[in-house]
């Protein structure tokens, strides 16, 4: 068991070692030419929120690093991401643009708060149909998922974010279910 540890720590410092004097493009073009090669599959996003909860883990070469601080490796395309989560509307889209652009959009793309143009221009590049988007930030503030912060711009709230996060795409996991006639919940008169 020791030997197998072992092993597994010196693997780790030797990737570490070959790739930290390399830039962060080269080291994703790396790690991404090893990962298909080796044919492994990483986290889906899902899983990396999950992932982002731990506690810091232990790096055998520098110490201490807490890995909740770095981004994913692979950025997650905002298409990829509408996909995956499948919005039934405008509003659902809204939530999704708002929590891309706040938690996977490259770094250079991050922002915390979104307005009209975001998310015309997110809509765009996802291929989602546009439709009157004048109204979609407020009508996403009025069910719950966006905060107003001024000057036209919304913000992801708690809401919003475990929509995206726990409740989409919606049916997921569930199986269903047919429907029950209503009872009458009237009982029948008593006969005298």
């Amino acid at each position: 068991m020791t030997e197998h540890i072992d092993k597994e720590i010196e693997a780790i410092k030797a990737v570490l070692l070959a790739l930290e004097p390399l830039s962060v493009e080269i080291r994703t073009n790396v790690l991404k030419y090893v990962l298909g090669r080796l044919q492994i599959v990483l986290p889906s996003v899902h899983q990396m929120d999950v992932l982002n909860k731990l506690p810091p883990a232990a790096d055998p070469v520098h110490g201490v690093v807490d890995v909740r601080a770095e981004r994913q490796t692979t950025p997650t395309h905002i298409k990829s991401f509408k996909e995956e989560k499948k919005p039934r509307s405008a509003i659902e889209m809204a939530a999704i643009v708002a929590y891309f652009l706040a938690n996977l959009a490259p770094q250079k793309d991050h922002k915390d708060t979104i307005t009209a143009k975001e998310l015309e221009t997110y809509f765009k590049i996802a291929e989602y149909p546009l439709g009157n988007l004048q109204f979609t930030l407020p009508n996403a503030k009025n069910a719950g998922y966006l905060d107003a912060v001024g000057n036209g711009e919304y913000k992801l709230n708690a809401v919003g974010h475990n929509l995206v996060v726990h409740s989409m795409p919606r049916g997921a996991g569930e199986t269903a279910k047919k429907r029950q006639p209503a009872k009458n919940s009237r009982r029948p008169a008593k006969k005298r």
